[in-house]
């Protein structure tokens, strides 16, 4: 498992407001869109291209372009689709799925309530979108989920981690192919399963809900 924590002064001014709790809603879902893009610059280094031959102004020459098949996009619902807008406007050739994940509270255990994704993942680099790396259950179902579809390599990007969150996912996805991007690693988890200092929840925060 590879693991990127993002280093760049604009990625940690948006994350300053965002964890902010005066930070209004409208502004809140702003900057994880803007968050979202300069993490998704991170997290597609190695996104699969193939090289394509374009004739400009002045001459024939070489470049590459997003390969087939093409990427997917996998927003955890509900929080994950504040981050889809900033995804796709970097890749907009990309294809999007779906799935609903929601934690038990006691148990913090994850569920999934909902999926919208292809049958078959054969040889598909996906990329799962989740604002929170908490205790680190519900990404690594996600990611599961997509392996045992025929997902070749799995991106998962995230605003904010924690070290147990981390710790769990590798220790789930032993041997497999994952990349995880980070805005930022936290200091830990409280007794109530919340990153901390964090940024609250993500969810309410986005869509305004309590």
């Amino acid at each position: 498992m590879r693991v990127h924590v993002a280093d760049h002064p604009l990625i940690t001014h948006k994350l300053t407001v965002l964890r902010d709790k005066n930070t209004s809603s409208p502004v809140f879902r702003s900057l994880t869109e803007e968050l979202m893009t300069l993490l998704a610059y991170e997290g597609t280094r190695n996104v699969r291209v193939e090289p394509v031959t374009i004739q400009t102004p002045v001459a024939e020459t070489q470049g590459v372009r997003i390969g087939d098949p093409k990427p997917l996009i996998v927003p955890i619902l509900r929080a994950g689709l504040g981050m889809l807008e900033g995804m796709v406007k970097l890749v907009p050739t990309a294809e999007v799925g779906f799935l609903g994940m929601a934690r038990d509270e006691e148990t913090l255990e994850p569920t999934t309530y909902a999926e919208r994704l292809p049958e078959d993942l054969s040889d598909r680099q996906c990329f799962v979108l989740d604002p929170m790396l908490a205790t680190g259950g519900s990404l690594a179902a996600a990611i599961e989920f997509l392996f045992q579809r025929g997902a070749k390599d799995v991106t998962a990007i995230c605003i904010l981690g924690t070290p147990e969150g981390l710790a769990a996912v590798e220790k789930a996805m032993a041997g497999r192919e994952i990349t995880i991007v980070l805005g930022a690693l936290d200091e830990r988890l409280n007794e109530h399963g919340y990153i901390v200092p964090g940024l609250g929840d993500a969810g309410d925060r986005l869509y305004g809900t309590v």
